[in-house]
């Protein structure tokens, strides 16, 4: 299989690059340590055309490929790893399985401020008794004439404090096949957006409260049924948690070779050192097996959605390989990695959410093993 980039791909890549390294990576530092949804990056993404990659044409993105998104989120987050927030809202998370199945009235009345980095959607998905077990969900949405009526919670949601418009997972009716998706736009009466609260990564999170919130058929994206469509969606948003993943543990890899070059023990470098010769080249095997993998699941899905199975096992280990190296990187840098005038501690932070985001390791591990047997295997007591 050829992973060996386009013409036309090298050249985007390179130009993501001189952006990202002369007008990101001055102030990754800072970014790292600033609350709040970073709205200037997203401006100039959106200047430069790096939010919607790949949306068509006629929806305002680019008509590119997953393997052109994962070229510039990894670019941006190796030189900035706040900033992948950005490429991952704007082409990755809720906006990829919204621009999937939305019609065509939808996409004319959020995409264009999504597109143009004046706006960001955010996914509900997880809630208080329902976070890897999806399915256990239990906010509803009850027809009414024209209407349906919204009750229930959402917890932990990315960007849920800065949303202007919520893609929410809900239950039409009972078992998988009542599980669809509406959209609600956060001025809606009975949508209530609790306090931010900080992950440990800095990055807020705020819950919803639907109190028979009321919404028009129109803004519907899945009905019934719609689950499997929507996790099929979902697929993509993992590989970029994935393609940023391998990139902020790259981030890392790199501060902690140029430490390792420059600072000196016992009258040598620290490059001199066995010990520390053999972590760097194990966080090179990890990084680089990882990326193999990711893009493996990005070329196969050519123009559509990743396979599940490929997403999962590329999401396992682009996960583990950036926790590894960003560890390795800040035990090698000791307590200059450990400052926060260091980039190194965020970027270990950063590594451990994703391995809980987007499906937690244990989860895609199950989900690797019923692909191997071919069956699926029922966590549910007493199934």
């Amino acid at each position: 299989m050829d992973f060996a980039l386009t013409d036309e791909q090298t050249m985007f890549r390179d130009t993501v690059r001189r952006f990202a390294q002369t007008e990101l990576a001055p102030h990754a530092a800072r970014r790292a340590g600033e609350q709040g949804y970073p709205w200037d990056v997203a401006a100039r993404m959106a200047e430069l055309g790096l939010l919607g990659i790949t949306l068509p044409e006629t929806d305002g993105g680019l008509g590119g490929t997953l393997v052109d998104a994962i070229i510039a989120i990894q670019e941006v987050a190796e030189a900035c790893p706040r900033s992948g927030d950005v490429m991952q809202a704007g082409n990755f998370g809720a906006v990829r399985t919204f621009a999937e199945y939305a019609t065509p009235e939808q996409k004319t009345r959020y995409l264009g401020p999504i597109l143009a980095g004046r706006a960001v959607i955010s996914l509900g998905m997880t809630e208080p008794e329902a976070g890897s077990a999806v399915t256990e969900l239990s906010t509803s949405a009850t027809a009414d004439g024209e209407d349906f009526i919204i009750n229930g919670t959402k917890i932990f949601g990315t960007h849920s404090a800065e949303a202007g418009v919520f893609l929410v997972y809900v239950r039409f009716g009972p078992g998988l096949d009542g599980i669809g998706s509406v959209l609600i736009e956060k001025s809606t009466p009975g949508l209530i957006v609790g306090q931010p609260t900080a992950f440990m990564n800095g990055e807020d999170w705020a819950q919803l409260y639907f109190d028979n919130l009321r919404i028009p058929k129109a803004n519907v994206l899945l009905g019934p049924g719609g689950f499997r469509r929507q996790i099929m969606g979902f697929n993509v948003e993992r590989l970029g948690n994935a393609a940023r993943a391998v990139a902020v543990g790259r981030h890392a890899f790199t501060l902690a070779r140029e430490h390792a070059l420059i600072r000196k023990q016992f009258g040598r470098a620290l490059c001199e050192f066995q010990g520390l010769q053999w972590k760097f080249a194990d966080m090179t095997l990890r990084l680089e097996s990882a990326q193999l993998l990711l893009m493996r699941a990005a070329v196969n899905a050519g123009g559509g959605l990743p396979s599940a199975q490929e997403t999962a096992i590329a999401k396992l280990a682009c996960n583990e390989a950036g926790f590894h190296a960003a560890n390795e990187a800040l035990q090698i840098m000791g307590a200059l990695g450990f400052s926060e005038d260091s980039t190194a501690q965020y970027c270990l932070r950063r590594t451990r959410g994703w391995m809980i985001a987007g499906g937690s390791v244990e989860i895609l591990k199950n989900r690797i093993a019923e692909g191997i047997f071919g069956r699926s295997f029922s966590q549910r007591t007493g199934a």
